[in-house]
């Protein structure tokens, strides 16, 4: 299997797609906007040429970038030995793409989703074989951070979860199997509602945000704290993860902060929209990685 697909040119998308290509694989990047497209071409050669852990040669970079096809035709996938879903964390946009790609797609072909927390066996009901989709849950940033998620649903198969299996081996990642599908999975699980309190603390005037985040990264070994991670991960983000969890549970511990719904109804969105809880010319507060 050499020949794979992500769906997704965002963030996650764009770092997925160097990861797999670092370590030789044939990617072929696929978004319905060909622009974001070749914007993360761009952006991955701009990480590569800047990375010093190890510094790659130009030769190296090259080899790495032209493993990268891109498309926006759904009809460029029928070829492709293995499929990575990172489009928008929505189950309805979700959904749509996956009966996209069934319809071109060869029936053996896995479709691997990267979600944060998102149901896989809801996920795979609008598939005539729900047995191909398993959930792989990707970490920022991809091509550095170690550790994935492997999520089985309620009709995934052996074949398709040995087969996700041996795929993530293949990039030396160390992988974790979630036996029991639930909200969030594992990470998402323990650290969002940290993240939460975090805001609560804020909210209720405690402390200092700066004191928030120095008390995580400096006694908790933290390499960045809550409220900075709470702007990279994006405040509309982490409400639709709190939502989501608040919903599948009712258990009032995940019902997000009222700061943060009043941050996002405001358009304070962290780093992305250039203000969250601090404000951002440049990630100040981050140690290299999140």
């Amino acid at each position: 299997m050499r020949k794979i697909a992500v769906l997704g040119a965002g963030t996650m998308g764009s770092g997925i797609v160097q990861l797999c290509a670092e370590h030789g694989y044939d990617v072929l990047l696929f978004d319905i906007d060909i622009k974001a497209c070749e914007k993360a071409v761009q952006k991955i050669s701009m990480f590569l040429q800047r990375s010093t852990r190890p510094k790659k040669s130009e030769e190296e970079i090259k080899t790495i970038l032209d493993n990268i096809g891109i498309t926006s035709d759904y009809n460029d996938l029928a070829k492709v030995e293995y499929v990575i879903e990172a489009v928008t964390e929505k189950m309805e946009i979700k959904k749509e793409v996956l009966k996209k790609l069934e319809e071109v797609c060869m029936e053996e072909v896995v479709f691997a989703t990267n979600t944060s927390g998102l149901n896989i066996t809801e996920m795979s009901s609008v598939l005539k074989n729900p047995a191909r989709l398993i959930g792989t849950h990707y970490f920022y940033p991809p091509p550095k951070n170690q550790l994935i998620e492997i999520i089985r649903g309620f009709h995934t198969s052996e074949t398709t979860e040995n087969i996700a299996k041996e795929f993530v081996n293949s990039l030396g990642k160390k992988a974790i199997f979630i036996k029991k599908e639930a909200p969030l999975f594992v990470f998402n699980r323990i650290v969002v509602p940290m993240i939460n309190e975090a805001i609560l603390v804020l909210e209720e005037g405690i402390c200092e945000k700066e004191e928030i985040d120095d008390a995580l990264m400096i006694a908790g070994g933290h390499p960045v704290g809550p409220l900075t991670l709470a702007d990279l991960i994006g405040l509309d983000t982490l409400l639709h993860v709190m939502d989501t969890i608040f919903a599948e549970t009712g258990d009032p511990k995940y019902r997000p902060a009222s700061l943060l719904k009043q941050m996002v109804r405001a358009g304070l969105l962290g780093k992305k929209s250039g203000k969250g809880f601090y404000e951002y010319t440049q990630v100040e507060r981050t140690v290299s990685q999140v």
